[in-house]
């Protein structure tokens, strides 16, 4: 990084289509250290590992106080952080903007923003571009998310990405379909972003810039406590069933 340069500014050279980033998730301090130990050069943060880790409900904007906390201790870290701030802990965009600002003043490099809102719905269009320009212009890379698929809304996702252009990068949780991703890569001229899942070397292929392990290192981790307790045969728990497990939203 020059003396010019933001981390969001070289956080988004990290994204190449077709030489898609892998971006492991920590949930704690320790899990983010191990990743940093490994030599990754750039880490996110999951929020469903974040509220479980705090007993508090994911994706309904509980855990403002603990992502941002967390953030500024991974920053220490000497790694690229990126943070999953789920749709901004505000739906006001002057508090989104407020919001990032912090985050980059503190070292942060990117962000993702979520339309998904906690009762299965997705925040509307164009009140969810309103925040992501908002965001925009703070040092960090903005990575427009839509649940389109995730929430399985019936949304079309590609109207969405459009909409989202604005943003430094897009990001389409719940595609497994390579093709389909593909399809998606083409709608756009900013970098996508999927889910870990399918072989890297076909999203290499469908042009991906970005992959992101979400949930998974943390749902692994609770399979693997598991497994060192004697029941080697269980499954990995699911997004779901662990979301369940949580407080739910008031």
């Amino acid at each position: 990084m020059t003396a010019n340069e933001t981390a969001g500014e070289v956080f988004g050279r990290l994204h190449v289509p077709g030489r898609p980033l892998l971006l492991p998730n920590a949930w704690d301090h320790g899990s983010a250290s191990a990743l940093a130990a490994e030599g990754y050069p750039a880490i996110g943060t999951t929020s469903l590992g974040v509220a479980a880790v705090h007993g508090k409900p994911d994706a309904a904007g509980a855990t403002k106080h603990e992502t941002i906390t967390l953030a500024k201790a991974m920053v220490e870290l000497g790694v690229l952080v990126t943070v999953d701030i789920e749709g901004g802990f505000s739906d006001d965009p002057a508090e989104v903007a407020a919001l990032v600002a912090e985050l980059g003043r503190a070292g942060v490099a990117g962000v993702n923003l979520e339309d998904g809102r906690p009762d299965g719905t997705l925040r509307d269009t164009a009140h969810h571009r309103e925040i992501i320009e908002a965001a925009l212009g703070h040092g960090v890379f903005v990575n427009a998310r839509t649940d389109a698929h995730w929430l399985r809304t019936g949304d079309d996702a590609i109207e969405r990405v459009k909409a989202y252009e604005r943003a430094d990068g897009v990001f389409v949780p719940g595609l497994t379909d390579p093709a389909r991703i593909a399809e998606i890569v083409r709608s756009t001229s900013r970098p996508v972003n999927v889910l870990y899942g399918p072989p890297m070397e076909a999203l290499a292929e469908a042009g991906v810039a970005r992959v992101s392990t979400g949930s998974l290192l943390y749902r692994a981790s609770l399979r693997g406590m598991l497994a060192v307790l004697g029941d080697e045969r269980r499954a990995m728990p699911t997004y779901e069933q662990i979301a369940a497990m949580l407080p739910q939203p008031r």
